[in-house]
């Protein structure tokens, strides 16, 4: 399988990181690298009437450093050790972050975004940053790979699948989460968890249940089940339990997952997270 990765950068620590986390990830599979920068104009927004025009001054200098800062970048991916299978390409456009990625996806026909949890601007305090929410949020043409600050690469042997059994699945949405755990080998663990002590699922429940199971029959996978608390100590007591080096959400509209990033993820549902996070889209 022949891959098309795209990896947003601004050029931060953490964005180099998921960059290389996504060359271990795909290290055994035929890839091009799109890196993209969306460079802004300071002191200008895309919402206002003034926006700064190609020749300007202002333009010019935040075009110029970007596109030097991404020569750098280049010359620093041919410093690892080389991949036959990789191919880089480099994008430097002046835009919104959640724009850009949106265009070049439709443009290079994009299957996975890799990014970093936050960028350069964003505080200690936050898990992720606000570029990290508005991707995640707002791209449901592909999933969505993020990778925590001074993540070091580990093969995700065990990826850890929350899920409450309320909504039917499709193939094409789970089927990346399958992909990336045949290619590694990996074991997904589907964990039930259920506010409700006893467990019971409804008809429709134990339908969709059933429908996961058909969709990833052929796969290593296992059923667990959590009673008696919410998705956030759900997901912590699992993880305590079994270590797991990535953690997949179907992102539902109505979901938990949405409303997770739309308030800090902390306090949400009490999970830091030391694992790359797999958002998967509803088509």
């Amino acid at each position: 399988m022949d891959k098309r990765v795209l990896l947003p950068t601004d050029y931060s620590r953490n964005a180099l990181n998921a960059l290389r986390y996504a060359m271990q990830l795909y290290k055994d599979v035929e890839c091009d690298f799109y890196v993209l920068n969306a460079f802004q104009v300071s002191g200008y927004t895309l919402d206002s009437m003034m926006v700064p025009e190609p020749g300007e001054r202002l333009y010019e200098t935040a075009k110029k450093d970007s596109r030097v800062k991404m020569e750098r970048l280049m010359k620093m991916i041919k410093l690892y050790p080389e991949n036959p299978k990789h191919r880089f390409h480099s994008i430097s456009t002046f835009n919104s972050i959640v724009e850009a990625i949106n265009h070049v996806i439709a443009a290079k026909d994009i299957d996975i975004v890799i990014m970093g949890t936050k960028g350069l601007t964003e505080s200690r305090a936050r898990i992720f940053g606000t570029n990290t929410v508005a991707v995640m949020e707002r791209i449901k043409e592909c999933p969505v790979i993020a990778v925590p600050v001074d993540y070091s690469f580990s093969t995700p042997k065990e990826i850890l699948f929350p899920t409450d059994y309320k909504t039917d699945y499709k193939k094409q949405e789970i089927g990346h989460l399958i992909e990336i755990a045949k290619l590694h080998d990996s074991k997904i663990n589907v964990v039930h968890i259920d506010k409700d002590k006893d467990g019971k699922l409804s008809k429709s429940e134990e339908a969709n249940k059933q429908l996961l199971q058909d969709i990833l029959n052929g796969s290593d996978y296992e059923m667990h089940f959590v009673p008696g608390v919410k998705v956030s100590k759900g997901i912590n007591l699992f993880m305590e339990n079994k270590p797991c080096d990535m953690i997949a959400f179907l992102n539902r509209k109505h979901w938990f997952f949405g409303s997770m990033l739309s308030n800090p993820l902390v306090k949400e549902i009490g999970y830091d997270p030391t694992i790359p996070i797999l958002e998967l889209n509803d088509n």
